[in-house]
């Protein structure tokens, strides 16, 4: 016969193993009704049995401890953070520095070093084009973390997955005439303002980062009207892929090179261009394309795995 478990035992049992205590406990107690009497050894005294590890339990176990650790870190980290925005200087306090050299440099030189009218694509593509190479493979990384995450769906057998790939629009409006309809006016519009917006992002107001937010918006809009069936005709993970692949290469050898020849003060020989030309500027207009399809390329991913589980 086995003890009966105390009711603090039992509670902790629950909050470690969760539904599964209760059978792990019954499971116990058959097996103690099973075993036979145990061997005496010369005192008279029971020897115990050596009881085998659960796996399951042990990987449990596991887990408890990998959450007590990242919750850790998390409130390490925000803690850190609260700490560092609490000893920034107050806003408008007179040790608060309001103006620097480097930002008149850059309203008096940015014009004629870099070619943009618009001096915040100049900064951010050319003065700190180091700082925008990080931030495109930022969103490269969050897209194959999530990726990773998603696309782990080993509950499903063949034939489930083929019936949801079939029928990828579970709880949205079948051919709903109205959407399609406005889609069908609206994404071509909303893709040539993208392309617009990115295009003279050195001109005016604009740029890769919002100009491709544009563009993953109309290919949203075109797969909610449609389907992953129609828009996979024309954009696949393996489009992906290829645009996300070459853009940031194309970036990082376009800006390495940049950083070369500026570092060895070296003319690097792109011109740039007359000022105000839709093609001047010298590497920010292709830099601004590239940036645009690493934006558009993550929007529309992120809102495919989210929404299917995976691409």
């Amino acid at each position: 016969m086995s003890k009966k478990t105390d009711p603090f035992q039992r509670l902790h049992a629950w909050i470690e193993n969760g539904d599964d205590a209760l059978e792990i406990e019954m499971q116990d107690e058959l097996d103690d009704a099973e075993s036979p009497e145990l061997p005496q050894d010369k005192a008279g005294t029971r020897k115990k049995k050596k009881k085998k590890q659960n796996p399951a339990r042990a990987q449990r176990r596991l887990d408890g401890w990998y959450r007590v650790i990242a919750l850790t870190v998390c409130l390490a980290l925000m803690g850190a953070l609260v700490f560092a925005a609490l000893r920034l200087p107050k806003f408008g306090g007179a040790d608060t520095l309001t103006d620097s050299e480097v930002s008149a440099f850059y309203v008096e030189n940015a014009l004629e070093e870099t070619g943009a009218v618009n001096i915040v694509t100049g900064i951010i593509l050319d003065y700190r084009g180091f700082d925008t190479l990080g931030e495109s493979h930022v969103l490269f990384i969050a897209v194959c973390t999530v990726l990773l995450l998603l696309s782990i769906r080993g509950d499903r057998d063949a034939d489930q997955k083929l019936r949801e790939d079939a029928y990828d629009r579970h709880f949205e409006p079948q051919d709903d005439e109205i959407l399609q309809c406005a889609a069908r006016l609206l994404t071509p519009l909303v893709l040539v303002f993208g392309l617009y917006i990115i295009a003279n992002g050195h001109l005016s107001p604009g740029g890769g980062f919002s100009g491709g937010a544009i563009l993953g918006a109309g290919l949203i809009l075109y797969q909610n009207a449609f389907g992953y069936q129609k828009t996979e005709t024309f954009f696949t993970f393996r489009t992906f892929k290829f645009v996300s692949l070459f853009a940031l290469l194309f970036y990082s050898l376009a800006k390495g090179y940049h950083f070369f020849t500026g570092a060895n003060k070296i003319d690097s020989g792109i011109s740039v261009g007359t000022v105000g030309n839709i093609l001047s500027g010298g590497l920010l207009l292709p830099l601004n394309f590239v940036v645009g399809c690493v934006v558009a390329c993550t929007m529309y991913a992120l809102y495919t795995m989210f929404r299917r589980g995976d691409f």
